[in-house]
């Protein structure tokens, strides 16, 4: 029985990080599971509306089910109506794209997202996981644990997403030290190519667990990332202190 539930866990997780349907051969593929197994529970998960396929059932994808689940988890977030309400003082003032994330575990995992009024190309950030060294966010979060903690959270090979993604150990603590003095982090082109983001730990958890950040061009100038950086600190920490007087943890 738990065997199972680990396994429909694990088939979802795997539906929902890919950006097509999946067949039944690269499911088998891609988790390890027994063909025999894995296309009993695919029925299942297909009956309840859980995973969604085609007539001939040749590939497969994640149900609204899944999507009702997430919507739940956001609609029971104390601290997230508060933070709603900060991304749009945030962007309000500066412009830019501002997002509201949560670790989890060597993952960042995107909750809301207020993008530029400018935007052209609005790429859907809420319920997106990214590994946490690639992203401004993960970086703040990361920062708040210590160097040993951090080491042991992150796999051993760190995913590279651009050519400026740090994947050694040892220059990724160098930078979050350097997080640690300064209390924002700052990546240029680590996650995504042509943007640049700056973010901070909003601490009304100890170690904090989410944080705020702010996209912009890197064609930005480096006054401009600045005042974003100041703009982005003084709403976190307004955020933070608001949290813990509604006793929110």
């Amino acid at each position: 029985m738990v065997k199972s539930a680990e396994r429909t866990v694990r088939i979802l997780e795997t539906l929902a990080a890919s950006q097509e349907r999946l067949s039944l051969s690269e499911l088998q593929r891609q988790t390890g599971f027994p063909r025999s197994s894995l296309h009993a529970l695919m029925r299942t998960l297909v009956e309840l509306k859980w995973v969604e396929t085609d007539n001939a059932r040749s590939a497969f994808g994640i149900g609204p089910h899944a999507l009702l689940t997430g919507t739940a988890y956001l609609d029971k977030d104390q601290a997230l109506p508060w933070a709603l309400e900060t991304l749009e003082d945030l962007r309000d003032e500066i412009g830019h794209t501002v997002h509201f994330a949560r670790r989890d575990g060597a993952h960042v995992l995107y909750l809301a997202t207020r993008e530029a009024r400018w935007a052209h190309h609005v790429i859907p950030r809420v319920g997106r996981r990214l590994p946490a060294h690639v992203t401004a966010l993960g970086q703040a979060l990361l920062a708040q644990l210590t160097s040993d903690e951090v080491m042991e959270l992150l796999p051993d090979e760190l995913v590279r997403y651009t050519p400026y993604t740090l994947t050694d150990h040892a220059k990724l603590d160098k930078e979050l030290d350097q997080v640690r003095t300064r209390g924002w982090a700052l990546e240029r082109q680590q996650g995504t190519a042509q943007v640049q983001c700056v973010a901070v730990a909003v601490d009304y958890r100890i170690p904090a667990t989410d944080a705020i950040s702010c996209s912009m061009s890197v064609q930005v100038d480096d006054d401009e990332v600045m005042k974003a950086t100041e703009a982005v600190t003084r709403h976190t920490r307004k955020l933070a202190a608001t949290l813990r007087r509604e006793g929110i943890r």
